[in-house]
Order: C-alpha cells, then sequence, then structure tokens
C-alpha cells in the first residue's frame, strides 16, 4: 500500500432539520425551536435549533422534558420530503469535487478527496469551498472535519459546531487524543464514558495506559476499538455504498392492545423473531431501538446503546424492557410494536488491529 496520506472529510450539517425549518419561515429564525414532539408534551424532539440548545434541549429528548428546560419552546412537524430534496442537493455539491462519498445520514458524510475531480489538492480549501457553496447555495450552514482517517474527521467536525471547520494534521494527532475528554470520543456514549470514569480513564492519555487486553476485557469487543481509536489508527475506506444500518422487525396487530403486559409478550416475540434474521446475516450490534404506533397513528421511538454488542434475543429483550418501563402507554391503544438493532459491529475494524496507514 502506498504511504500516501489520505485526504478525508467529514461534514455534518448544523442543525439540519430546524435550520431548514429556520431558512423557510422567517418568523423562527433566532426562536427557540425544536422540529418534532408537541406542546402538550408527546412524542420527542427530531432536532433542536441552537437557540434551544441553550436551554439544554436536545434531540431524543422528551418533549415534556424539553417545555420545562425551555416554557418558550417553539415545536415545527417535521417536514421530511423537504428535507430529502436538500440533502440530495448537498450531495450534489459533495459530488463537484468527488465520487468517493460516504453518506451516514440526510445531514452528514464522509469525502474521500486524496485525488478530487478538480485538482485542488488542498482538502482544507475543498472543505472551504464545500461549506461556501452550502451556504450561498442552500442558505445553510455546515461544519467540515479534515483530516487523514475517517475517525479523526468526524471528532473534528464536532470540534468547532456550528460553521466550523477544523483540520487535525498527522503532526498533531497524537497530542490532540491524548488531551481529549474521553466523552468526546466518538462512540464512547454517556454510559461508557461513565463507566469509563469510574476506571479513571478521563481524558485520551488515561485510555492510552491501557492494553489492548485490558481494554477488550473491560469493555468486550469495543475494547478493541477504543484502544486503536485513541492512538489514530483507522484504515476503515470511504464506501461509496453503505451497507445497512439497522435491522428491524414490526408486527401491526388485527386489534389494538392496551395492556403493557401484552406488550411486553409481544416485544419478547419480536426479539426472538429479529435474533433468528440477525444470525442469518451474522450481524452484532449496540444499539437497541423500540417503536410505538398507537391507535391515533401517533408514535414514539426510543433506544438505548449497549456497552457491549448483542444478538441474542435475552441481551435485546433486556434493553427493550428497559426503555419500554420509561414509555407512556397508560390508557393509550397499542396498533404496532417494532424492535430494531443498530450500530454493528464493524469488520473493517478488525483491520485496525494490523494498521497500514501509521499517523504518526
Amino acid at each position: 500500500m502506498s504511504d500516501v496520506k489520505r485526504k478525508i472529510i467529514h461534514v455534518d450539517m448544523d442543525a439540519f432539520y430546524a435550520s431548514v425549518e429556520q431558512r423557510d419561515f422567517p418568523e423562527l429564525r433566532g426562536k427557540a425551536l425544536a422540529v418534532g414532539g408537541s406542546p402538550d408534551g408527546r412524542g420527542v424532539v427530531a432536532t433542536a435549533s441552537y437557540e434551544a440548545r441553550k436551554f439544554g434541549v436536545r434531540s431524543a429528548m422528551s418533549s415534556r422534558v424539553a417545555l420545562q428546560l425551555c416554557p418558550h419552546l417553539i415545536f415545527t412537524r417535521p417536514r421530511f420530503d423537504v428535507y430529502k430534496d436538500v440533502s440530495t442537493k448537498i450531495r450534489a455539491i459533495f459530488n463537484r469535487y468527488t465520487d468517493l462519498i460516504e453518506p451516514l445520514s440526510l445531514d452528514e458524510a464522509y469525502l474521500d478527496v486524496t485525488q478530487d475531480k478538480q485538482g485542488i489538492g488542498s482538502a482544507i480549501e475543498i472543505a472551504k469551498a464545500i461549506k461556501l457553496a452550502i451556504q450561498e447555495e442552500l442558505g445553510l450552514t455546515a461544519s467540515a472535519g479534515v483530516s487523514t482517517n475517517k475517525f479523526i474527521a468526524k471528532i473534528a467536525s464536532d470540534f468547532n459546531k456550528p460553521d466550523g471547520l477544523t483540520f487535525i494534521g498527522p503532526s498533531k494527532i497524537t497530542s490532540f487524543l491524548e488531551q481529549l475528554p474521553i466523552e468526546k470520543f466518538f462512540g464512547v456514549g454517556k454510559v461508557t464514558a461513565q463507566k469509563m470514569k469510574g476506571y479513571g480513564i478521563h481524558i485520551g492519555l488515561d485510555l492510552k495506559q491501557l492494553s489492548e487486553h485490558e481494554l477488550m476485557r473491560k469493555f468486550g469487543k469495543s475494547g478493541k476499538f477504543f484502544y486503536h481509536m485513541v492512538r489514530g489508527d483507522d484504515n476503515r475506506p470511504v464506501k461509496p455504498n453503505r451497507i445497512s444500518k439497522s435491522i428491524g422487525i414490526e408486527d401491526t396487530f388485527a386489534t389494538d392492545i392496551l395492556e403493557r403486559s401484552e406488550m411486553i409478550t409481544e416485544f419478547r416475540l419480536l426479539c426472538e423473531k429479529l435474533e433468528k434474521r440477525l444470525s442469518g446475516k451474522s450481524k452484532e450490534g449496540r444499539t437497541v431501538t423500540i417503536k410505538i404506533k398507537f391507535s391515533d397513528f401517533t408514535q414514539i421511538t426510543r433506544s438505548k446503546t449497549s456497552t457491549y454488542y448483542i444478538s441474542s434475543s435475552d441481551d435485546m429483550l433486556a434493553l427493550v424492557l428497559e426503555l419500554f418501563a420509561k414509555a407512556d402507554t397508560e390508557e393509550k391503544r397499542v396498533r404496532l410494536l417494532g424492535v430494531s438493532l443498530s450500530n454493528f459491529y464493524d469488520a473493517d475494524l478488525e483491520k485496525l488491529s494490523n494498521p497500514q496507514l501509521r499517523l504518526f
């Protein structure tokens, strides 16, 4: 393999859904806005504007809690057809510079610009051009991270939001990661961060003191990823055709159900069916999501991420029941239940155990 360093950009739109709404409806600009949820406290927030985030409002937060934090919060219904259209236009801007684009969702993507189509040569200049085009043509802002691999680029894009541009070159990676708070590492959720702090791991340098074996003993397969991420090792290529991000199963009932005991029974059956589906695909994941649709066709979703990879029905059901215990279904008739698993173990990470592309 060539020793040429790759040039990777991670582009992440700033408060995407909320920013589109504020762009299209001037009366919402500068206001604390939540896309999704409702003023009666039902549902959850899909995206919050930066004005709302100042009060602590976050995505996946219940409307009830969001209102407690920000009583003057404005709610608006999501317009997914509009967001998809804008996302397509953003993708077209990316395509001016490279065909190696790996979308992660409607509002973020990895770009490999090692050999860019316009011969610019500088990933930083390309990131600037992309940000400018998005702002001038679409009236939105994006943040970008630039580095030599996907992992570092993603961390960089979140480092100076909104409208940020952060470059972390090879000579800076080691010191940057050693001083980075552990909760800032991509892939370390709140639960894992708390567990790490229990072991005295607060920054990257603390994490670096543990061997790969010790980390795998404490965190399972994720330990292997943690060992290499803190060293900046990541050979994963930018994949234009991403595999499915989640695998799920759901059931719509002939007659709405009201009793929570019946719902638990249904969730158990769904987990058993999902285990069979996963075994056929040799998949293990960390994030379980439940979906509950009511008789009035409103629905809620709840997700929880495990500290280790799972695929058995028992492991999934444990998380499902934990999520379900917090879901308000009292006196509500349910017409559909669903369970899905995502955040899959990436076989490409196995390559990190024998990295070809060293960053320092």
